[in-house]
């Protein structure tokens, strides 16, 4: 709601409101004109004292003299109002009026603020970057731990120094300035908001997951959120200011930090600590007097001679004090109550955990968690609105107070209601849900007709889903696209990496149809037009895009407003930034890194980026080409089956980094024709020195349809394929003395993988290879999250068991063996690791001695049965001849009685092993009836294959001349 009013207004009611805090700072120095508004003889003022009340304390009455207001409108007024607007504006409105958070940033208004000195070791250049609290530091640990007790500690000294004392409360407020300002210079962004501020706890109470009238950060498109930091440049508009001083950050989108953090132990420190500290805190008056009417009546807050009373007896009960100081029973009191809240928060929480066991009714933590949070908000609320500001809403006449009552338990139950129903998987859903409409809006399809009039940005979330699945011309192609896009954007957010976005995205694969494999496909794409976006290295988060994004911005607007353009050579950047003071500000207000700006900066120039980006893929082919040679190394020569499916895979990723190579040259060479080209006959010599197969074997494919718009005859220039195309220096053979340690390197590599066929394999080689080294890798895959396949911890755990020794062959590993024989068939090869992980957990191997029948001619076909070892020969009654027997013996990788189960008929032959040992695979038909029509591809392939098979049968018979596992 507020967080998409203008920075400008935003910044004036910041004014107004600092100008009146400071206003009020300064009337608790000097008052002349508010005492006269409590005289007893103003008979006209609701603030008039009383004389003839009698207000006791420890049973002695109070003696109430003519006071100015300042402390009563501070604590009366202001402090609820804050309460107020936290739980029904939220943070967003809170953080952007904040007077304190306003005199926080008034360092970096003036450009003073720590920076440490960098020094360029190859040119001897400084720069100076901002000094920003480190996540891995004491604070960056620690700080929810230290404003919880400045929080505490404030409200002690409330009690015992400044409730009542005007000079106290000026005092420390301008401790608290002073503070705010010297943070603000020690360190960038809203480090006091972030990591000091007592009252941030409060806030995150309240605020998070969300206000009753707060935006939602995570749906829409706009860049700037909720309390964002921002500014408004020279030409007007608004634009980040985000230097990514916490992650995640409250203020891009609170409720994303609500559910990062739910379940960590300081949030239940936070949040059980508080509902006893606000019992405690309000709790103590009642104690301390012996009644209510001492808080109610509001003397509190103009209690004469405070500082007397710290020595005296601080507890009052049972009609007598207790001879216990006052400047020990606050502490102790508040300290107790809080810890009494925590110990009950914990104690419910287990109890709630044990009920649902009982009750075999399964309960995320996060989500009980967040319910039992809610509820203590609420309580929270609720039980200070009936002390906070009570003082003066008993001076409204009755009716009013009812009305006031009624709209803070409504308006309270209200955000019960609808925060009770948010759990982390809606608000996942509702965030993905957003990215795929914005990718439908960039397809450019035809929506509008189908909606009635509404916009995409009008539609639900369950809305948009529907749509994907039923709108017409979205075909596979389109939701290819679709999915490609949210994978990027989630990627470029850190809201996955490569290893978790396999799960975070699971159900919106579920509603685009886009298996497992294509998954890998579309994050193997995204790797070859951006290699940066998959690299482990780089601590990828939301808010670190938006300063990058924001810094971005804000130079090209620099640059506008100076007349220049915004595409240049990455060089000539640098030395503008250089040499002009302003670049050098902006810099700093960013907090920028040298390698960041070089991004950046090339990424400014297209050409740039793209001759970055062809060095990169061309490097990562380079060691794709020895990976492939080490996996032709002698020494695994024992492994062929395996071993296929791993070339198989370094082949697949050479074919996207070859194909990323030739797009990157047509780009070059048609954006402009002189350097460009340049670049561009320079990767082509580079990508033709390294004479990969791959290449050749696109560009002969791509030949066969010259005429094709998207063939690479017609896409790239004459010199360009004449280049390609030209005989290499012969490149070196393939190196058959690989060091054990070298092969197993690679191995390592592959046991990363995305694809859980993949990783088992690699790791059984490993294994093998170096047993060691393959337990060790075992041990950390248990250790990663998420956790791997079944598959891959059902090998890790064989390789760990003390009674597997090194060379175990692969029929020691069940599933492992029935997914190679799988892969390594013509029949099933080539169809999704997922696929085939499913078919090798139902099938099962059968074992048969020679003249032992496999089926009986006459058998109903249950099974689809593949020979993986052995001989079998099929015996057949010729045509008008019963006694006689045709036989055809069949070899390990043949299919024995593919057209019985497609046909549901019974078996038309005898098949009988022939070998020692003969090992069957079987397939259940019902499991291979469900794969076929699940997998539209594999079902198209299927058909191909016996379409062709149909068609030898008319002619006669030659059996193949060679097995067909290769």
């Amino acid at each position: 709601m507020f967080g998409r009013v203008a920075e400008r207004q935003m910044h004036g009611v910041r004014w107004v409101l600092t100008s009146g805090w400071l206003l009020l700072i300064a009337s608790l120095l000097y008052d002349p004109l508010s005492p006269w508004l409590t005289y007893p003889d103003r008979d006209w003022s609701p603030l008039r004292i009383d004389p003839t009340r009698c207000v006791k304390v420890q049973g002695v009455c109070l003696q109430e003299q003519p006071y100015a207001l300042g402390t009563t409108i501070f604590w009366g007024i202001v402090v609820p109002s804050s309460i107020f607007i936290l739980l029904i504006f939220g943070h967003e409105l809170w953080r952007r009026i904040c007077p304190l958070s306003f005199l926080s940033q008034i360092p970096r208004a003036l450009g003073w603020q720590r920076q440490i000195k960098r020094e360029n070791s190859k040119t001897g250049k400084a720069r100076y970057e901002l000094v920003k609290v480190k996540p891995g530091s004491w604070l960056g640990r620690n700080y929810r731990y230290l404003q919880f007790g400045l929080l505490y500690l404030g409200l002690c000294a409330r009690i015992l120094f400044i409730n009542s004392d005007r000079l106290a409360l000026a005092g420390w407020f301008g401790v608290t300035i002073v503070a705010a300002i010297a943070v603000g210079y020690l360190y960038g962004g809203k480090s006091w908001c972030q990591y000091f501020c007592p009252m941030a706890p409060v806030q995150s109470i309240y605020a998070e997951p969300s206000s009753l009238l707060a935006s939602k950060a995570h749906i829409g498109d706009r860049q700037i959120t909720q309390s964002m930091c921002r500014t408004t440049g020279e030409d007007g508009k608004e634009q980040s200011a985000c230097v990514a001083c916490q992650n995640p950050c409250i203020d891009i989108d609170a409720e994303r930090a609500y559910w990062d953090g739910v379940v960590q132990p300081e949030q239940k420190v936070i949040y059980y600590g508080y509902v006893g500290l606000v019992v405690g805190y309000f709790c103590y008056y009642y104690l301390y007097a012996g009644n209510w009417d001492y808080y109610f009546s509001g003397a509190w807050a103009h209690q004469e001679n405070l500082r007397e009373t710290l020595l005296k007896p601080g507890l009052y009960l049972f009609g007598m004090p207790l001879p216990l100081p006052k400047l020990v029973a606050v502490p102790l009191t508040l300290g107790l109550f809080s810890i009494g809240g925590y110990l009950l928060g914990v104690s419910v929480e287990r109890y709630c955990q044990a009920s649902f066991q009982r009750k075999k009714q399964p309960i995320r933590p996060e989500l009980l968690q967040h319910r039992i949070f809610t509820i203590c908000t609420f309580f929270a609320f609720n039980f200070f609105f009936v002390f906070g500001g009570r003082p003066l809403i008993l001076l409204l006449p009755l009716f009013l107070q009812f009305f006031y009552e009624g709209i803070v338990v409504g308006l309270s139950t209200l955000w019960l209601y609808r925060t009770w129903q948010r759990n982390p998987d809606r608000y996942a859903r509702e965030g993905l849900a957003s990215r795929l409409r914005r990718q439908l809006g960039k397809l450019k399809l035809n929506v509008e007709q189908f909606l009635e009039g509404r916009s995409l940005e009008a539609l639900s979330t369950d809305e948009v889903y529907v749509l994907a699945k039923v709108l017409p011309g979205f075909s596979k192609e389109k939701r290819h696209e679709a999915y490609k896009g949210v994978l990027r954007e989630a990627l470029e957010e850190g809201y996955v990496n490569s290893a978790s976005s396999l799960e975070v995205l699971q159900q919106m694969r579920a509603e685009l149809d886009i298996s497992e494999d294509e998954h890998r496909v579309v994050l193997a794409e995204l790797g070859v037009e951006d290699p940066a976006l998959l690299d482990p290295a780089q601590q990828r988060s939301r808010e670190n895009l938006v300063r990058l994004t924001g810094y971005r911005k804000a130079l090209e607007r620099m640059l506008s407003l100076q007349q220049r353009q915004a595409t240049f050579q990455a060089n000539s950047a640098q030395a503008l930034v250089g040499e002009s003071e302003a670049f050098q500000r902006l810099r700093r207000e960013y907090a920028m890194t040298q390698r960041e700006e070089q991004v950046i900066l090339e990424d400014l120039e297209p050409t740039a980026a793209l001759v970055h980006r062809g060095e990169l893929l061309l490097q990562q082919l380079q060691n794709l080409m020895e990976r492939y040679h080490a996996l032709n190394q002698p020494s695994l020569k024992g492994q062929k089956m395996a071993l296929g499916l791993l070339r198989t895979t370094v082949l697949q990723k050479k074919r996207l980094l070859v194909t990323g190579l030739l797009e990157i040259m047509e780009h070059l060479h048609q954006s402009a024709p002189s350097t460009e080209a340049t670049e561009a006959l320079d990767l082509a010599l580079a990508l033709q020195q390294l004479s990969p197969g791959v290449l050749q074997d696109l560009l002969a494919e791509s030949a066969q349809h010259p005429k094709n718009p998207s063939s690479w005859q017609r896409r790239l220039s004459s010199q360009i394929l004449t280049l390609l195309t030209q005989p290499a220096e012969m490149p070196a053979a393939c190196p058959l003395t690989l060091t054990q340690g070298a092969i197993a390197s690679h191995l390592d590599a592959l046991v990363f993988e995305s694809n859980p066929l993949i990783q088992a394999v690699s790791l059984f080689m490993l294994f093998n290879l170096d047993a060691q080294r393959g337990q060790e890798r075992a041990t950390q895959l248990f250790g990663t999250k998420p956790q791997p396949s079944p598959l891959v911890r059902e090998v890790a755990a064989t390789l760990l068991d003390s009674t597997t020794p090194p060379g175990t062959p692969l029929t020691s590993f069940k599933t492992l063996e029935k997914l190679v024989y799988l892969s390594d068939s013509d029949f099933f090869g080539g169809i999704g690791s997922e696929t085939l992980i499913e078919l090798a957990n139902r099938a099962v191997i059968k074992v048969y001695q020679p003249e032992e029948s496999i089926t009986e001619e006459g058998d109903t076909c249950r099974e689809l049965l593949l020979l993986i070892e052995g001989i079998a020969q099929v015996q057949s009654p010729q045509e008008g001849d019963a006694s006689a027997v045709s036989t055809q013996d069949l070899q390990p990788g043949q299919v024995l009685d593919e057209l019985e189960v497609l046909s549901h008929t019974q078996q038309a032959s005898t098949i009988v092993a022939k070998a020692q040992p003969t090992r069957i695979l079987a397939i259940p038909v019902d499991t291979f009836d469900d794969l076929l029509e699940r997998d539209r591809d594999f079902a198209r392939r299927v058909l191909a294959m016996e379409c062709d098979r149909l068609r030898h049968l008319t002619q006669p018979l030659t059996l193949p001349s060679a097995p067909l596992i290769h």
